[in-house]
C-alpha cells in the first residue's frame, strides 16, 4: 500500500515549515577605540583625533554651528587594487541619534574633502565636519559599497 498525501496536505506542512524559519540576524558592528585600525572591505580607517568647535573662521564672520561643530581627524587608506570612492560617514550616540557628515568645508583646517576619491594603496588623511551637540559618538565607517558597517568609539573630550 502506498501512502498518497493530499495535495493540500503538502502545502499546509510547507507552510507551516516556512512559518517557523527565522532569517539569522545581522551580527552587531564590531566596535573600535580611536587610534586602532579599522579594516571593513578594501578600506582601512584609522581615527586619530577629535576636536570640538563653537565656530570655524570665515573671511568675514565666524561660521556658527547649530549645536557645535565636531572635527574627526582622520585617515582612510585604499588596500584594494581599483580607485575608490570614500562613503560619507555618520556618528551616533548611545539613543540612536545619528548626525551626517558635512559636505560644506568652510573654516575647517586641513579638511579631507567630501568626495573623497582614492587609489590603490593611498589615503585621504584629514578632518570631517559634523554639527552635532556634545557627548560621545561613535562614527560609523563602511566598507566602498556602504556594507559591513563597524564602529569607532570616540568619547567625549574637550582637548
Amino acid at each position: 500500500m502506498r501512502l498518497v498525501i493530499p495535495p493540500l496536505a503538502a502545502a499546509c506542512a510547507a507552510l507551516f515549515l516556512n512559518a517557523c524559519y527565522r532569517p539569522p540576524t545581522p551580527a552587531a558592528p564590531s566596535v573600535y577605540k580611536m587610534g586602532e585600525k579599522v579594516n571593513v572591505g578594501h578600506i582601512v580607517y584609522t581615527v586619530i583625533d577629535t576636536k570640538w568647535e563653537t565656530s570655524l573662521p570665515e573671511d568675514s564672520e565666524p561660521r556658527n554651528p547649530q549645536h557645535r561643530f565636531l572635527l574627526v581627524r582622520m585617515s582612510a587608506a585604499n588596500s584594494g587594487g581599483d580607485n575608490m570612492m570614500l562613503p560619507n560617514l555618520v556618528i551616533e550616540d548611545d539613543a540612536g541619534n545619528t548626525y551626517q557628515e558635512l559636505s560644506d568645508g568652510k573654516g575647517v583646517p586641513d579638511w579631507a574633502g567630501y568626495l573623497r576619491r582614492i587609489g590603490p594603496a593611498e589615503a585621504s588623511i584629514g578632518n570631517i565636519l559634523f554639527d552635532a551637540p556634545p557627548k560621545s559618538y561613535k562614527l560609523r565607517v563602511t566598507d566602498e559599497n556602504g556594507e559591513k558597517p563597524a564602529l569607532v568609539d570616540m568619547p567625549l573630550s574637550f582637548n
